[in-house]
C-alpha cells in the first residue's frame, strides 16, 4: 500500500528479494497539472509494469474494497507512505500491518518527517519500521536504521537517501518476522528525550522571517527544497528559493532588504548576517540559477 516514489522502492525491493506481492493498493488516478490530465500514482505505474494487480478505493472501508481485499488471503500487509488506515485494513492479514516510516521513531511521528528534520538541523535522521496499531505511527518498533545528514543536503536529497534504506530495512524486516528473530519494542520503552513532531506542511509554514539566524532560514529552504520550497516577497511578487548559503556578519542594512550587482550575486539581510541565493524562481517564470535570474530580471 503506497502512492509516490518514495514507496515505489520498497515494492521494488519485495519482488527482487523473491516475494509474492498478490496486489497493491494506491490512490485512485486524478486530474493534475495544467492540462488537467489523468495522472496515475507512481506506485500504479509500477505495479501495472510488473502486472501486479492495483487496487483504488475512494473509501478504505468500502465493502466491494474490504472483500476484494480479503480474497488476496495476504500473510502480511506493507505500507509505505499511504493513507491511514482503518482497523478493519490494518488488522486483515494473520501477521497483521507493518509501516516503513521515514525517521527514527517515537521522533517525528507525523506527515512531512524529511522536512522536519532538516528544517530542525538535525544532523541524523533514518527509517522504521513498525506494527500498525490505532495511534498513527506508535505502533511497536520492528527494526530502525539511521542516516546522517550532511550539512548541505536538502529535503530531496534526504528523501532519496531514505528511500533507498527504507526499501533495505523492509526487507531485513520481513526476513527477521519470517524466522521468528525480531522482538517488537513498544515506543514508550524507548528514551528518544523531548520528542519532536513532523506535522503537514502549509504554505504559511513556507514564508521565509527574515528576523530569524542565517541558519535557521539556511535549513528551512534546505528542509522545503525542491517541494514547496520556502519563498519570500520580493517587490510583490514571490521568490522562492531553492538553494543559497550564508554568512554571519555585523551589518546595518534593514532586516529583509536585498543587495544584488546584477550579474552574480542577490543577498537578504538577516537578523546575523546575509542569505546569499544560488537558485531560485520568480512567480510565472521557471526555477533558475541565480546569476541566469539577476541577466533577465528588471529591478524596480
Amino acid at each position: 500500500m503506497g502512492t509516490p516514489d518514495f514507496a515505489v522502492e520498497s515494492l521494488k525491493a519485495l519482488l527482487e528479494s523473491g516475494y509474492n506481492v498478490v496486489a497493491v493498493v494506491t490512490t485512485p488516478d486524478k486530474p493534475a497539472g495544467r492540462g488537467q490530465k489523468i495522472h496515475q500514482s507512481p506506485v500504479k505505474v509500477f505495479a501495472t509494469q510488473h502486472n501486479i494487480p492495483v487496487l483504488q478505493p475512494e473509501k478504505l472501508r468500502n465493502p466491494e474494497f474490504l472483500e476484494q481485499l480479503k480474497s488476496y488471503n495476504a500473510d502480511i500487509q506493507v505500507v509505505v507512505a499511504f493513507r491511514m488506515l482503518p482497523e478493519v485494513v490494518w488488522n486483515m492479514p494473520p501477521m497483521g500491518t507493518i509501516n516503513v516510516h521515514a525517521s527514527l521513531l517515537p521522533q517525528y511521528r507525523g506527515a512531512a518527517p524529511i522536512n522536519h528534520a532538516i528544517i530542525n538541523g538535525e544532523k541524523e535522521s533514518g527509517v522504521t519500521t513498525f506494527k500498525l496499531q490505532h495511534e498513527i505511527d506508535t505502533g511497536h518498533i520492528l527494526l530502525s536504521s539511521k542516516v546522517a545528514i550532511a550539512d548541505t543536503d536538502t529535503a530531496g536529497i534526504l528523501h532519496d537517501k531514505l528511500m533507498v534504506e527504507g526499501a533495505k530495512l523492509l526487507i531485513r524486516t520481513l526476513e527477521g518476522l519470517k524466522n521468528n528473530s525480531i522482538t517488537p519494542t513498544p515506543q514508550d520503552q524507548i528514551d528518544a528525550g523531548a520528542l519532536k513532531h513532523a506535522p503537514k506542511i502549509f504554505k504559511e509554514d513556507c514564508l521565509i522571517d527574515w528576523n530569524n539566524s542565517s541558519e535557521k532560514i539556511y535549513n528551512l529552504i534546505r528542509g522545503l527544497s525542491p517541494y514547496p520550497a520556502a519563498f519570500t516577497l520580493m517587490q510583490g511578487k514571490v521568490l522562492k528559493i531553492y538553494e543559497a548559503t550564508y554568512e554571519l556578519a555585523t551589518h546595518n542594512d534593514p532586516i529583509g532588504s536585498f543587495k544584488y550587482d546584477g550579474k552574480t550575486y542577490l543577498k537578504f539581510a538577516t537578523a546575523d548576517g546575509y542569505l546569499n541565493l544560488l537558485s531560485v524562481q520568480i512567480e510565472g517564470k521557471k526555477r533558475m540559477k541565480v546569476d541566469e535570474f539577476l541577466r533577465g530580471y528588471r529591478f524596480e
